[in-house]
């Protein structure tokens, strides 16, 4: 049996939800010299990149890109960033990811961060699934998107056409 996948955002409505994303991020951080993008690996990183591109047209800051790695399965396993923790240290930070669904990866990746003093801490995400185990929310999310357990949200990044889908 083969799953049905429902487009639930086409690449129009990505490039335009990543713009209005960027522009969100612009206003909050507005005062800012630097602004740290930290993209958790796989769909996270690569949306955050989308989002540091649109960024680095639209402001003078700096924008940096931090890429996040959490062991989705056991996240109690060590967190690693390719950026030094004095890098981001008095910086304002967005923690990015593709999808929130349960949480589980999103309030750990806070957590870390958290380890050391920010001046500004959000959360973005493309799709916002209403099935949180965790009191965690995205400051800045494209889509929110109420679906059943037994349905899986899948965002496809690539370089001429990015979908989003339900399966």
């Amino acid at each position: 049996m083969s799953a049905t996948k429902n487009i639930i955002l086409t690449n129009e409505e990505i490039q335009h939800k990543i713009r209005r994303i960027a522009y969100q991020i612009y206003e909050t951080n507005s005062d800012e010299s630097e602004i740290v993008i930290a993209g958790i690996a796989g769909g996270g990183f690569t949306f955050a990149k989308k989002i540091q591109a649109v960024l680095m047209g639209i402001c003078d800051a700096k924008i940096s890109l931090c890429e996040v790695h959490i062991d989705k399965k056991d996240p109690l396993n060590a967190i690693t960033t390719s950026m030094d923790a004095v890098d981001y240290k008095n910086k304002a930070v967005v923690l990015v990811d593709d999808v929130l669904n349960s949480g589980t990866t999103l309030v750990y990746g806070v957590k870390h961060f958290l380890e050391v003093p920010l001046k500004r801490f959000k959360t973005a995400v493309l799709v916002n699934r209403n099935h949180k185990k965790y009191p965690i929310k995205a400051d800045f999310k494209g889509i929110s998107l109420s679906t059943s357990l037994h349905e899986h949200v899948e965002v496809e990044f690539s370089e001429k056409n990015d979908l989003a889908y339900l399966s």
